[in-house]
């Protein structure tokens, strides 16, 4: 137990690193998931999708700035062709993903040279290295500070996103489309509103990513909305009493959570293949706790 202890310990810089990371993503889902009550599986197209797009351009010799923008707007055309495959073809909502998701793969082959790998080399300049921010921070804390920083900055456009009319209707879209509709608006363009914004910045999240481990991989999608619908569901369920406590701030919380609860089930011995399995089992224990707590509710709660 020592031992796994201090494996965890030894693993905790790189776990905070990658939570933050994936908390864009979760926060991407949050828009998709708890606020349009939309089962959006893109998400498993559009993470490596930001990637592959992401990397492509950091290897030819593009700033990070601009790949990571490209990577923004390659997941709201994901999230666009999603929406008005819903909309405008009137396809159930999780077919449109489903869809979607199954094009991606070869879109992301193509933009990937026909290559499963895209490697970074060490000498090329991304978010995380070779840059003059990374050598104004501290060593070793450079990459944790930028991923902060990175989520923090997402969370706050957010939050002042939600504040605005706009931010208003897509709340009002996800709980009752008629108010939209009653506002003079079209609940099927907010839709594609949310779901465009959701799926960039879950492409952002798969570039920032990218340029941390300096590789993608074609198949780094698999389990993306798992991961991310984790993340979501153990933040709202487990902080649900906290009302103060915004949504957003629930999520990137969610997504430490669910990296540490990976990061301690290594340190204890199981294998990454056993991972799917730990995932899974926290999950259903999420969902299975969120659903007494309901249920045992006062009945004008």
């Amino acid at each position: 137990m020592t031992l796994a202890l201090q494996s965890f310990q030894n693993a905790l810089p790189s776990t905070l690193e990658q939570g933050f990371i994936y908390a864009l993503m979760a926060l991407g889902v949050l828009m998709t998931y708890h606020i349009l009550d939309f089962p959006d599986l893109t998400v498993d197209g559009s993470f490596p999708l930001g990637g592959a797009v992401g990397s492509s351009l950091i290897v030819s010799g593009a700033p990070p700035a601009a790949a990571l923008l490209a990577a923004l707007a390659a997941g709201a055309a994901a999230g666009l062709v999603t929406g008005l495959i819903h909309v405008k073809l009137k396809i159930r909502a999780l077919f449109s993903g489903i869809i979607v998701m199954t094009a991606l793969y070869s879109v992301n082959l193509r933009i990937a040279g026909g290559s499963a790998l895209i490697s970074i080399p060490r000498d090329k300049v991304t978010l995380f290295r070779n840059n003059a921010l990374v050598s104004a921070l501290p060593e070793g804390a450079a990459t944790l500070v930028i991923a902060v920083v990175m989520a923090l900055a997402v969370k706050a456009l957010m939050d002042l996103f939600f504040k605005t009319r706009l931010g208003c209707l897509l709340r009002a879209a996800g709980d009752n489309g008629r108010v939209v509709t009653a506002l003079g608006r079209d609940v099927g363009n907010v839709k594609i509103l949310g779901l465009m914004m959701a799926n960039a910045l879950v492409a952002l999240s798969g570039a920032v990513l990218c340029q941390q481990q300096r590789l993608f991989e074609i198949s780094m999608g698999t389990g993306a909305t798992v991961l991310s619908l984790a993340s979501v569901i153990i933040g709202v369920n487990l902080f649900q009493r906290l009302e103060r406590m915004r949504a957003t701030t629930k999520a990137i919380v969610g997504a430490l959570l669910y990296k540490a609860c990976y990061s301690l089930a290594i340190a204890l011995g199981l294998l990454p293949g056993d991972m799917k399995l730990v995932t899974a089992a926290l999950f259903l224990a999420i969902l299975a706790v969120g659903y007494r707590k309901r249920k045992g509710a006062p009945a004008d709660a």
